[in-house]
């Protein structure tokens, strides 16, 4: 089966989905200057069911057109949060903000409100599920189809090179990254960050629970291994990062994924452009991943 078969067949596992041919539209509420960085306050029009607020930056006097993100919040319980991880310090991640970070190599960026986080909060997770559930949806489908289509606004930009675009986030974000890369072949480059997690790893782990219901896809496991979903994003540049400490991250199923991987990339004439580093700590960005991040989009983006 061909790439674009086994993506289309993983697009069908998420639920009843929004036509992904409808019109995407953005208003902007607020622009303010900051240090280094213009930062806009936006409501989308993504699925055409609810609104979803959204934050926008881009370098302060840039020309002409660059490098742009997708930037994928975390989870962490913290559904007040949302997109405002984006341009706030926040446990678990390094300083400054991405936003920050991003504008100061030159490069746009974009984050959503994934469903049910910061502006979109107000209802538990389970609730939403089970909404959704009755309507054939499933709630990561449609995490996911926002930033399908989140991508499909970014790329109209004015300041963006449609051709030169990313993906990045930590937890829940980093798993966006890879299924979002996976999915869409206009991302250049994936940073994945501390959740790159081998699905049959976690069950035989009993790690199931460490992540929330938001994460589970009707009949995932009969189609698709975790090593088989990110080697649709090959041969593009992938850089993930793990802590061996972290137990959303079973070490058996790092080293499955890492080695079939090496093994698809190779096979693509591409090996440079997996790479997994892993370090002695727990669930969360530590100075060198930040580092070793920066350097890896600065080369392939």
């Amino acid at each position: 089966m061909s790439s674009e078969s086994r993506r289309q067949q993983l697009y069908d596992l998420l639920g009843e989905l929004p036509d992904r041919q409808r019109p995407v539209s953005a208003r902007k509420v607020a622009t303010e200057e900051r240090p280094g960085h213009v930062l806009e306050k936006l409501v989308l029009d993504l699925n055409g069911i609810e609104d979803v607020p959204a934050y926008f930056v881009r370098p302060t006097g840039l020309k002409g057109r660059v490098p742009a993100f997708l930037y994928n919040h975390a989870h962490g319980g913290a559904y007040s949060i949302g997109k405002e991880e984006f341009i706030k310090p926040r446990g678990g991640f390094q300083e400054p903000p991405y936003a920050e970070a991003l504008a100061a190599h030159g490069y746009c960026g974009l984050c959503i409100d994934a469903w049910n986080f910061g502006e979109r909060a107000g209802r538990t997770e389970s609730e939403l599920f089970k909404q959704m559930l009755w309507h054939g949806r499933v709630l990561w489908g449609m995490m996911v189809y926002d930033s399908l289509r989140a991508v499909d606004y970014l790329i109209t930009r004015e300041e963006v090179n449609p051709g030169r675009v990313a993906t990045v986030g930590l937890s829940m974000g980093s798993t966006m990254a890879w299924w979002l890369a996976a999915l869409d072949p206009r991302i250049r480059v994936t940073v994945d960050i501390c959740c790159l997690t081998d699905f049959h790893a976690l069950i035989e782990t009993r790690g199931l629970d460490g992540h929330g219901i938001y994460y589970y896809v009707p009949g995932l496991l009969k189609h698709f291994t975790t090593a088989q979903i990110n080697a649709l994003i090959a041969p593009r540049a992938h850089l993930s990062l793990a802590g061996n400490y972290d137990r959303l991250t079973p070490p058996a199923g790092l080293d499955r994924i890492d080695r079939e991987l090496q093994q698809v990339y190779a096979g693509l004439g591409a090996g440079d452009r997996w790479k997994l580093l892993r370090y002695e700590t727990g669930h969360f960005e530590t100075a060198a991943m930040r580092v070793e991040i920066l350097d890896f989009v600065e080369r392939w983006l």
